[in-house]
């Protein structure tokens, strides 16, 4: 049985709250799949509040994304959401209603809806009080200074030095709010929360496996490449079309990617980015399987088909990332390969059935390692736990492999590429005007 560890303790590395120059990672023997272990002991009920009663919280057919899912299965009848905070009622209550139907019922047949979070607090019991706070309302309403748009900075302010995890990316805001990001990553620093991002493929035992790899043969990474072609036939929210709403696909779902890159390349030099866009109205640009009518979202903010991206790292190694909307159907195609001196890391369909392809000096053959049934969901909640309860077992055992400061760095990485897309395709329009205006000028 694992004891508890003082609670002092929380102030260390395992944490994650700071960088330092060595990236946090994990032994992958020690990621085990969900239906493997036991729910943690303990007598004590484990006050949780969830924030958004949407798709990340319980669930869609659309992907395995589903937190209430891993909580019930890490916690068991200790689980005890006294909160769901959501302005959408009706939906919350919805979603209540068939947890307090199933098996689950003890977890939830006490949860209040409120629609904010300064509600839940003036109503709260003195039992109530939680010991984690689960964010997963839209990035748009979060990630600021901002009335309104402040939550990790509310929770702060509320419930200081309670556990927070805050879903990925941090903010879909414009581009000026990234101070506040950095701000609000100091405030949870110097609190000393505990405090872990969705970044759930760091969590993947692939993607450790590389690490592991990396680490033992004191390996210096010499480049990245990145490349995400999503399946867009059923994107049907007009949001994800509307960079005005979403912020486009590279900050809103290529972020998965652009942050493995850095978990991997370190940090970037973010004056080096260079990108270019194939946008909608261009020939090779057009999509016959849309779901949505793009005609009524300004031509200005419709999004990018395609988007190629080039940057330096600060240790001199070059990273690339591609991300694509061109795949029908529902799977996406993701891969991501790491170079260092006689090796060759490839890991290939992370989000369905995550393979890793390794060459390594004296072979020339690519050996392929799959991990069936990996849930990286589970393990960033199932380790967010483990630190949050102190669990003695092993000081390595548990690891929050994305802080909110290095959650801001990806932030800003994504920004800084649709910027440079950006400005690519105005430099290439107005040479085109300066080229029509040169040959009006020539035949008048």
């Amino acid at each position: 049985m694992s004891s508890r560890r003082p609670s002092e303790r929380r102030g260390s590395d395992r944490r994650g709250s700071g960088m330092s120059s060595r990236r946090p990672s994990i032994d992958p023997s020690r990621l085990v799949p969900m239906d493997k272990t036991t729910h943690i002991g303990g007598g004590d009920d484990f006050n949780v509040v969830f924030i958004g009663a949407g798709n990340i919280m319980f669930g869609s057919e659309e992907g395995p994304w589903n937190h209430s899912f891993r909580f019930e299965h890490k916690l068991g009848p200790r689980l005890k959401v006294v909160a769901l905070i959501d302005p959408a009622i009706e939906r919350a209550t919805a979603v209540l209603q068939k947890k307090c139907e199933s098996f689950v019922v003890s977890a939830y047949q006490d949860t209040r809806v409120f629609k904010t979070l300064e509600d839940f607090v003036k109503n709260m019991a003195p039992r109530d009080k939680p010991r984690a706070v689960v964010v997963g309302s839209p990035p748009m309403f979060r990630g600021t200074l901002e009335p309104g748009r402040d939550i990790e900075m509310q929770i702060l302010k509320y419930f200081p030095g309670v556990a927070m995890f805050i879903e990925k990316p941090i903010a879909t805001g414009p581009r000026h709010e990234i101070e506040d990001g950095y701000k609000i990553a100091k405030a949870i620093s110097d609190s000393n929360t505990i405090c872990s991002v969705g970044y759930m493929l760091r969590y993947l035992k692939a993607v450790q496996m590389m690490k592991q790899i990396i680490e033992e043969n004191n390996l210096t990474v010499m480049t990245t490449i990145a490349r995400y072609a999503c399946a867009y036939e059923k994107a049907a929210k007009p949001d994800w079309w509307d960079k005005s709403r979403s912020a486009g696909p590279v900050i809103e779902q290529g972020t998965h990617f652009c942050d493995l890159s850095r978990y991997f390349g370190g940090e970037v030099d973010i004056s080096t980015v260079s990108a270019h866009s194939l946008e909608w109205d261009e020939n090779a640009g057009k999509l016959s399987k849309m779901c949505i009518d793009e005609s009524v979202i300004a031509p200005e903010n419709r999004i990018p088909r395609a988007t190629a991206a080039t940057w330096k790292y600060d240790s001199g190694a070059v990273g690339s990332f591609t991300h694509i909307v061109a795949l029908h159907d529902t799977n996406y195609s993701c891969e991501l390969e790491v170079y260092a001196d006689g090796y060759q890391l490839k890991l290939v369909n992370p989000y369905v059935q995550p393979t890793l392809y390794v060459r390594k000096p004296g072979d020339e053959m690519e050996h392929a390692i799959r991990f069936p049934d990996d849930d990286p969901f589970f393990s960033e909640i199932s380790n967010w736990i483990d630190i949050i309860e102190d669990i003695e077992e092993d000081p390595e055992a548990a690891q929050i492999l994305s802080s909110y400061e290095d959650a801001v760095k990806t932030y800003e990485l994504t920004w800084a590429i649709r910027e440079a897309s950006e400005r690519s395709r105005a430099a290439k329009l107005q040479a085109g005007a300066d080229a029509a205006k040169a040959q009006k000028a020539e035949t008048a």
